[in-house]
């Protein structure tokens, strides 16, 4: 059993905590011993999984641009080396690549050391295996190791410096080489800016589309710098998003690319500086994926649009199911339907994480953008763009997100309460209640009570209840917000402050 200290490290299917001493009340806890015993836990754990002796694994460790990625990255290899494994050094790498290292370089596991779009002096460990991520149970048991201190036997491992972004670059132009069928440069001609945050993804654009011929002028923020010094490397935060939907209209543009910190994510924008993200991108995504499996099932999470279940069933005459938020939830029940014999070729979240079966079921961003791509161009040539394909997206008048922190402090069993009560009050008014609803509850409402519907949650990760809400029509959604604060003025254990202040206007 996790006590509260090592418990604290777990965040979902990864690893995270503090690196870098700056941030005011938030002390260092990625030490380099507490890592150590991290990636000695992983070794162990690898080890017990494949009935192999920790001195005869290969383990590749990757990082991301994060400052505090060297210092963590040399404490990895410590532990792994005094195991005995045999370590190859990707250097600065994405996420995605560094599980394509168990594929193509046949690592028995993978470590990548990033913390995401979390800020600079945060960080983290991602572990893979050739089957993918691993799973929270997972994560729980390489902490109990840690916890313990436990270790392999000590034995003498080695290092090896591998440059293997370098394949991996060659496998995504391979891709458009192939999908364009252009020649050698089938980009030439076409102009997409690309923002990599100060993140890993600026191979993206020297590595694979300039090669192939693309302009990639106007590309920003391309240098790896762990400061974040100019927007978040996040595609769903709203002021990166300005940034490079900004770009593309300033360098006039056929198509804007931005990835997260490690490239496990992206965001498009349209030439005409419109972002392609959220519902927008995972429709995009449904059309090009199911254009080789058709009557396929698309997943996604649990806060896509009304419009996007009827583009995806009507327009693309595909299914839709609606999952549980959480990237590796929607990739879980992705591989689970086809195991079941259910042809889904796509698992996506609105907020950028898409993994297409053809790819491992990986959720890649470079993958994602490529696939993208290579459709804009065959796009191209006939005059039309990716907005084409989804222009009978049927989209919100308008949307919103409150997030409401829980006081109580068992926290998942009040949320839990929470929604119980709130599905047996909205039966109790009559309003319609999704028989599809994954987590939490999911309530519609006709045109005369705000035409539209909510969600309210529990976090994955946090003692918060996140609540989505979008509508057809203009006020909607206060409308909709105005009927809930009567179900809320009893709940003393939620921080309503963001509903007061979205029903006044502050």
């Amino acid at each position: 059993m996790l006590n509260a200290e090592w418990k604290s490290f777990k965040s979902g299917t990864d690893i995270r905590g503090c690196a870098m001493e700056g941030a005011a009340g938030e002390p260092v806890t990625l030490t380099d011993p507490v890592v150590e015993r991290m990636a000695a836990g992983f070794l162990l754990w690898l080890s017990g999984r494949g009935g192999k002796p920790a001195a005869g694994l290969t383990v590749s460790v990757g990082r991301d641009s994060r400052l505090s990625g060297p210092r963590i990255r040399d404490a990895v290899v410590r532990a792994l080396t005094a195991g005995g494994a045999r370590v190859l050094d990707c250097g600065m790498a994405s996420t995605p690549a560094m599980f394509m290292t168990t594929v193509d370089l046949a690592c028995d596991g993978a470590v990548q050391i990033t913390a995401s779009h979390h800020p600079w002096q945060r960080n983290g460990l991602k572990f893979f295996v050739p089957e993918g991520g691993l799973e929270g149970t997972d994560i729980e048991a390489i902490l109990e190791y840690a916890q313990t201190g436990e270790a392999p036997p000590a034995a003498r491992g080695h290092t090896e410096p591998v440059d293997y972004m370098t394949r991996y670059a060659e496998r995504l132009r391979t891709l458009i080489v192939e999908g364009v069928a252009g020649g050698s440069r089938p980009l030439a001609g076409f102009h997409i800016v690309v923002d990599a945050g100060n993140g890993a993804g600026g191979f993206y654009a020297e590595q694979v589309l300039k090669p192939l011929g693309a302009d990639v002028a106007g590309s920003q923020f391309l240098e790896p710098d762990g400061r974040f010094p100019n927007h978040i490397p996040n595609p769903e935060d709203k002021g990166a998003m300005a940034s490079v939907c900004a770009a593309v209209l300033r360098h006039r543009a056929d198509l804007g690319v931005i990835f997260d910190t490690d490239v496990d994510r992206a965001g498009l924008v349209g030439p005409d500086g419109r972002e392609i993200n959220r519902n927008r991108l995972v429709a995009l995504a449904a059309a090009v994926a199911l254009e080789t499996a058709p009557g396929g099932t698309v997943v996604t999470d649990s806060v896509t649009s009304r419009g996007l279940r009827e583009f995806i069933e009507g327009e693309l005459g595909g299914r839709h199911c609606r999952f549980k938020r959480g990237y590796k939830n929607v990739i879980d029940e992705g591989l689970r339907l086809n195991a079941a014999g259910e042809n889904c070729p796509l698992a996506i979240e609105t907020s950028g994480h898409a993994a297409l079966r053809e790819n491992y079921f990986l959720d890649d961003g470079a993958y994602l953008a490529t696939r993208l791509i290579i459709k804009a161009a065959q796009l191209r040539r006939e005059g039309r763009t990716l907005d084409s394909l989804i222009e009978k997206l049927s989209e919100p008048a308008e949307s919103a997100e409150l997030r409401f922190a829980i006081r109580e402090p068992d926290f998942r069993d009040y949320g839990n309460a929470v929604i119980g009560e709130l599905e047996a009050y909205a039966r109790q008014k009559g309003w319609e209640v999704a028989d599809d609803s994954r987590e939490g509850v999911r309530l519609s409402f006709g045109p005369e009570d705000g035409c539209g519907w909510l969600l309210l949650r529990l976090s994955v990760h946090d003692p918060v209840m996140p609540l989505n809400i979008e509508s057809d029509v203009k006020g909607g959604c206060r409308r909709i917000a105005e009927q809930l604060a009567g179900f809320m003025a009893d709940k003393a254990g939620l921080d309503r402050t963001a509903l007061d202040g979205f029903l006044t206007g502050e």
